[in-house]
């Protein structure tokens, strides 16, 4: 059984979110603003520090103009 520590993937969710985030050159109020989201929930879930629902993920995604799996991608 493959084990994985939660929270390092929610770390690197975190991390992707910002890269594609700032490749946008959007601050983390606009792209809360797109996702009709809290500025301080996106910098939690960029932090790595927020357990993020399918929901917000979708929202992010569509805020970001990208499909929730290019989210995941490296």
């Amino acid at each position: 059984m493959t084990t994985f520590n939660t929270q390092d993937i929610r770390k690197q969710f975190g991390e992707r979110v910002r890269y594609l985030r700032s490749n946008r050159e959007l601050s983390q109020e606009d792209l809360a603003h797109l996702c009709n989201l809290d500025r301080s929930y996106i910098g939690g879930v960029e932090r790595g520090q927020r357990n993020i629902s399918l929901l917000n993920i979708k929202k992010i995604a569509d805020a970001l103009c990208v499909s929730p799996r290019e989210l995941f991608d490296e």
